[in-house]
């Protein structure tokens, strides 16, 4: 399986040039069962990625686009009566499918953001009081553009700390922009091979419990996690959840690099993506916490 996950990489890198890294944790968060909040600028290949991890795993796909005026029925569906059968009939809205991309999540108003939020704890919908499960899997990939711009409702953490993963594409290297300007990148996500099926998707998110983690390892997790709790650097310590998800992610790094047990170094590759946005750090001030806390195990 570890060969077929270097070709899934190898074909995204085909479509997003030098962000292998980003792909990886892309793939981690998906292996999670967890969902990935995309932060950065407009025009860094977020949707392609979206778009080109659904093509290559096989899995159905819909882009949300939020906007101010997006109500919570245009992403989850509405009952319509139908006239004929006297009675009302759900019509699914564009959450229903097993990879969503809510494309700036952070420029509609808070009841739309929490709509999809829900969906994505609860895996289910619930309109007039009957439930509705979602896709398996169910991924959610969001796209928040930077707060600062205009028009935008930033996510507050309660929410922010429903999504796995944050990460940031970030300015291509200069060759990587040249083969973009050439047009040598002409490659479309639709070409991709499938990789995968869903069926298989589901086996590897099962054997990732059965990835070993160490009670060394645990141990400096909670390191890392008490040191967030007792430095004033950090307004919103992490929670047991964060350590649980960080422990997840690490099992998912580890899976992808080929081996069945977990190293601090795995702990350190996903540890900015699985705390950052908890944090409320920005990218400047990513891994300060692993600075200060020694290896020592």
């Amino acid at each position: 399986m570890n060969s077929t996950i270097q070709l899934i990489i190898d074909d995204l890198s085909t479509v997003i040039f030098g962000k292998q890294q980003q792909i990886k944790l892309a793939l981690t968060c998906l292996f999670s069962e967890g969902h990935l909040l995309i932060e950065d600028l407009p025009g860094m290949g977020k949707t392609t990625l979206s778009h080109a991890l659904a093509a290559v795993l096989g899995l159905s796909y819909q882009r949300i686009q939020f906007t101010s005026d997006l109500l919570p029925s245009d992403i989850l569906g509405t009952n319509i009566f139908d006239a004929k059968e006297h009675s009302f009939s759900f019509h699914q809205g564009p959450v229903f499918s097993q990879v969503v991309l809510g494309d700036e999540i952070n420029r509609a108003g808070p009841k739309t953001q929490s709509a999809l939020l829900e969906a994505m704890e609860e895996k289910q919908v619930t309109v007039d009081s009957v439930k509705h499960a979602l896709p398996s899997p169910f991924f959610v990939i969001a796209t928040q553009n930077p707060v600062h711009q205009s028009g935008t409702y930033p996510l507050p953490e309660s929410q922010l700390d429903r999504f796995f993963m944050r990460i940031s594409l970030g300015f291509p290297d200069k060759h990587a922009e040249k083969n973009l300007i050439l047009g040598l990148n002409n490659r479309n996500y639709d070409d991709l091979p499938v990789r995968i099926n869903p069926e298989q998707l589901a086996v590897i998110q099962k054997e990732i419990n059965t990835v070993t983690i160490s009670n060394a390892v645990v141990d400096y997790i909670l390191e890392l996690v008490a040191f967030t709790r007792q430095d004033n650097h950090f307004v919103n310590p992490l929670s047991p959840r964060a350590s649980i998800a960080l422990a997840r992610a690490a099992k998912s790094w580890a899976y992808i690099e080929g081996r069945d047990f977990v190293m601090p170094e795995d702990v350190q590759a996903v540890f900015p993506s699985v705390t950052d946005h908890r944090l409320g750090l920005n990218a400047g001030d990513s891994g300060y916490a692993l600075k200060h806390v020694p290896v020592s195990l």
